[in-house]
């Protein structure tokens, strides 16, 4: 009897979800790029709700993220971090491994790439070469009331994610070529900024974004950095300071993201702190820093080494 009225009563949200879906966009569930991310995560996504949660995330991104970041992060004890970062989550990428991603030439198909992506779901890597790319707004900075620029540096690879993008929100996004997107990501490792690849559970469980974002307005990194929750995994590598070339100007330490840089005789890397970016040697003037494989920081998420 219990379980009749439990099953009736999550049908009647079930239905009710649905139907509010349906009126508040008017008829853009018909949309061919709705209908193809509708069919790629199947009637399991569909009944389990995961389909609308992730179509109001990539419908409303900025508006989704400043909620999470802003209102729900600060306030999650630890078992709500590890409950979301087991959904959503990043690996962290070098310049090179970044634009591996945009210039691929096969197609990648790897379903739970478990040594790659530390986190118990959300791990497959599925994309077609040469990629579809576009790139829109930066959702983190959007939150931001001074936001670092430009804020169209987010990229969206593969499909059906990339239609989606385009035909949900034409004005804040656009196809790249792959030339115009290997430019973005070294303008914007010139500035300083960190290449991230992201996996989400209600994004078909799959790598879906390449976030090119800095410290003062990644909620990734601040929800590490202020409140513990660690939804970024290493590159594979640490960062390693030739003393010899080293000047202790203290550039380093500023441009860190994760605050893994300190000045004592010349630039020291907390090897703890470090998550192998590769910022620091961008931004080094002497370059005095180099990134250097560490098999404890894990397995490099490398597309050109993934058959």
């Amino acid at each position: 009897m219990v379980g009749t009225i439990l099953l009736i009563v999550f049908a009647i949200l079930l239905a009710t979800a649905l139907g509010l879906w349906l009126l508040g966009e008017r008829g853009r569930l018909l949309r061919s790029s709705t209908l193809k991310a509708l069919r790629a995560g199947g009637l399991h996504d569909l009944l389990t709700l995961k389909s609308l949660h992730g179509y109001i995330y990539s419908r409303w991104t900025n508006q989704y993220l400043d909620f999470l970041f802003n209102k729900i992060v600060p306030r999650l004890g630890e078992r709500g971090k590890k409950w979301w970062r087991d959904r959503y989550h990043a690996k962290i990428l070098t310049q090179e491994q970044a634009e591996a991603v945009v210039l691929l030439d096969h197609d990648i198909v790897r379903r739970d790439l478990e040594q790659i992506i530390p986190y118990p779901m959300a791990r497959d890597l599925v994309l077609k070469g040469p990629p579809d790319v576009a790139v829109y707004e930066c959702g983190c900075r959007h939150t931001r009331a001074n936001p670092c620029q430009p804020t169209q540096v987010c990229m969206v690879i593969g499909q059906p994610f990339v239609d989606f993008a385009l035909e949900h929100n034409p004005k804040s996004s656009r196809r790249l070529t792959q030339v115009e997107a290997v430019e973005l990501l070294r303008a914007e490792h010139e500035r300083g900024h960190l290449h991230s690849a992201w996996f989400r559970d209600i994004c078909l469980n799959r790598f879906y974004v390449l976030c090119n974002c800095c410290k003062c307005c990644c909620g990734g990194i601040q929800a590490m950095v202020k409140y513990g929750g660690r939804m970024m995994a290493s590159s594979g590598y640490v960062s390693q300071v030739d003393e010899t070339l080293c000047t202790s100007c203290g550039v380093c330490v500023e441009a860190c993201p994760f605050g893994a840089l300190s000045i004592n005789g010349g630039a020291i890397v907390s090897w703890k702190k470090c998550m192998g970016c590769g910022v620091c040697t961008g931004q080094c003037p002497t370059k005095a820093i180099v990134l250097i494989r560490d098999e404890r920081k894990g397995v490099p998420m490398d597309v050109r080494l993934l058959p």
